[in-house]
């Protein structure tokens, strides 16, 4: 029994319910994996073929890796526990990255402190500005005044108008579009929050980690652990009908099958998705504050090349033409030789507001988009360096940080006795990423979920 075990469940005397988990992401097989050490029937109901959600792998030419770009920091304390919990935490390769700027037609390297000073489109005010406002946004703590006004006045009163034009802006306008006029600065606050923490005290640089196999060797570790505690994981398996039993509980139909009762449930997908669901058993309120969460989508080709593209893990793009958020050259971090078949990966992603029509775009559309942005940004790709590229997309990737957010968030305790919702837009003090995920899972589930349902057994 595992230190995490024992102090989750001292006595394993809590009376037993069965609990179903409607989404299987990392946040419905953390929350699965608590219940079950807490002596609870877990089932994990999950609509998409496989589990995992946004970790999910798939078959890119004859190399299986994620589906979306994903690195572990040094500083991803509770991704870490559960790692080494499936005796996977000790295989982490660390790597230090490099982080490259593409403006004016360039790739310009700002990975320490001496490219930072050498940055050719700042001059030294600015520079000094722009430093400043990142050194100040780590160090913040009272998120919640930055709730209050948008993004952009935030950054324009601490960065002034030409680094705010010059750098904050595309950045902006690349990750969010226009939803940028209505996010708000702890949108910032978050992101920097967690850059600070991949870098290693004193020396300043900036460690990502792996694990041989990636994601699809985690999913199936962390199945393999599930299944070893008793609880049942159902792919293929999206909820068609949800009410409220008469005599306490819930009456749940998955697909076509026959009807089946579970005592307690909480949901894991995005607001929309819960208010389609079981919407009927919920307030007005709760229901429009579920619709009301705005999240971002993302198209993101993935591109197995014979060469690499260039040495940065991350290029942000400053130049307005290209249509892209920045460029992921994930062979910076993993090995290619072990893992990838000798070849590169690469990711390519666009993030969009979820209603924007370019998440509609075709496959075959966005693979020439990307293409060719790479044929003007790099001078040595050609296309025929591409064994393989293949689209992933989601529509309900991130939620908008808006003006106000966490003041309309639901509630994770419902209306409805034994409806829980814990879910990614409720992450608040963090950007989007498997750590932030688990650590929600883990707050929400011991410190709101647990306690009610030990009030009410």
């Amino acid at each position: 029994m595992t230190s995490n075990e024992t102090a989750a469940n001292p006595n394993r005397s809590h009376p037993r319910k069965r609990w179903l988990i409607v989404g299987g992401g990392m946040m419905g097989l953390k929350l699965a994996r608590d219940l079950a050490l807490l002596n609870q029937d877990v089932t994990v109901a999950e609509a998409a073929p496989e589990f995992g959600g946004l970790t999910s792998a798939w078959k890119l030419g004859d190399v299986t890796w994620d589906r979306f770009y994903h690195a572990t920091l040094l500083s991803d304390s509770e991704l870490r526990e559960l790692l080494s919990e499936l005796e996977l935490e000790k295989e982490i390769r660390w790597v230090e990255t490099k982080t490259g700027f593409y403006s004016q037609g360039e790739l310009i390297s700002m990975s320490n402190t001496i490219e930072f000073l050498r940055f050719p489109l700042l001059n030294l005010v600015d520079k000094l500005r722009l430093g400043g406002t990142i050194f100040l946004a780590s160090k913040l703590r009272n998120w919640r005044r930055l709730e209050k006004m948008t993004v952009e006045s935030w950054l324009r009163r601490w960065s002034g108008k030409r680094v705010f034009e010059k750098i904050w802006l595309p950045l902006l306008n690349a990750k969010l579009g226009e939803a940028y006029k209505i996010t708000s600065a702890a949108f910032i606050w978050a992101h920097t929050a967690r850059l600070y923490k991949a870098r290693r005290s004193g020396m300043k640089t900036e460690l990502f980690g792996y694990v041989p196999g990636g994601y699809a060797r985690i999913l199936d570790q962390l199945q393999r652990r599930l299944i070893q505690l008793g609880v049942t994981l159902r792919a293929n398996s999206p909820i068609t009908k949800i009410q409220s039993d008469t005599n306490g509980g819930f009456e749940i139909q998955i697909r076509d099958q026959p009807k089946e009762h579970y005592d307690q449930i909480i949901y894991t997908i995005p607001g929309q998705a819960i208010a389609d669901s079981c919407g009927q058993l919920l307030n007005d309120d709760e229901n429009s504050r579920l619709r009301g969460i705005q999240y971002l989508g993302v198209v993101c080709a993935s591109l197995l090349l014979r060469k690499p593209i260039s040495r940065y893990y991350v290029t942000n793009i400053v130049d307005t033409w290209v249509p892209l958020t920045a460029v992921i050259e994930m062979s910076t971090i993993v090995d290619p030789e072990t893992q990838l078949g000798g070849k590169h990966l690469v990711y390519l992603p666009k993030y969009m507001p979820e209603g924007h029509e370019g998440l509609n775009e075709s496959d075959a559309d966005y693979k020439e988009k990307c293409l060719s942005t790479l044929e003007k940004m790099y001078s040595g790709f050609a296309r025929d360096h591409v064994v393989a590229i293949e689209v992933a997309r989601a529509k309900r990737v991130a939620a908008l940080q808006t003006i106000g957010y966490s003041e309309r968030l639901p509630p994770v305790i419902t209306s409805v006795p034994g409806l829980y919702v814990i879910h990614s837009a409720q992450i608040l003090k963090g950007s989007l990423n498997v750590n932030e995920t688990l650590s929600l899972a883990q707050e929400k589930l011991h410190g709101e979920v647990w306690p009610v349902f030990q009030s009410l057994a």
